[in-house]
């Protein structure tokens, strides 16, 4: 692999880029910055060489990482995961997120207030549906028990429930309530949530029935 620089040529298609030939034989290619530090003539031995990989490795894994975090926040356990998927090494992973961390682009913090405001706002879910959610995405779990602690899961499961009321305001009762219970505990809601929102509900519609309860079976 060792040889002496031969060209440098700048790729067609990604200017960013720069092909590096040893002894007229295509050998690796480059960031332009790291480019800037080689020369026509130089001599790269196996350790150089392998140097000049690493530090690729590291740019274009940071480069994919900052791609990825354009779509919307993420945790730093979601990215370290997305990186490993793509085939870079433990060591790059845990470097480049370390590096994201450091320049405030990865904060497990405000990632939370955006995963729990992101719900609330299109797709309210319960506190054990949301505690999961955030879990999965590697969350610490002091993290997540300081933000969901917050959450008023009531007002979450009435903004959940409150727009399909009008379509299912001409059911029978128990149909309504069935229909009601479903919906929210597969949503995460505990019994008591659903229970008070079942009372709501029928006051909304001003239904007479006196049994709002939902009992788990």
């Amino acid at each position: 692999m060792a040889g002496t620089i031969t060209a440098l040529e700048i790729q067609k298609r990604n200017k960013e880029r720069v092909n590096v030939y040893l002894d007229n034989e295509f050998a690796l290619a480059v960031t332009v910055m790291a480019a800037a530090s080689l020369r026509k003539g130089q001599y790269l031995n196996d350790g150089a060489i392998n140097q000049l990989k690493a530090a690729d490795d590291r740019a274009k894994a940071y480069d994919r990482a900052v791609r990825f975090l354009g779509f919307r926040p993420r945790g730093q356990n979601e990215v370290e995961r997305y990186l490993q998927e793509k085939g870079y090494t433990p060591e790059v992973c845990v470097e480049v997120v370390n590096r994201l961390i450091e320049q405030k682009y990865l904060d497990d913090a405000e990632f939370v207030r955006f995963w729990l405001e992101n719900r609330e706002q299109f797709k309210p879910r319960g506190e054990r549906a949301l505690r999961y959610e955030l879990r999965q995405k590697g969350i610490a779990d002091s993290l997540i028990d300081a933000a969901v602690g917050e959450v008023n899961e009531s007002d979450l499961a009435w903004a959940a429930v409150e727009r399909k009321l009008y379509s299912w305001k001409n059911l029978p009762e128990p149909e309504l309530k069935k229909k009601l219970a479903g919906f929210l505990s597969r949503r995460g809601f505990n019994y008591e949530t659903v229970n008070e929102i079942m009372q709501r509900a029928k006051n909304s519609l001003n239904l007479s029935g006196t049994d709002t309860s939902f009992r788990e079976e």
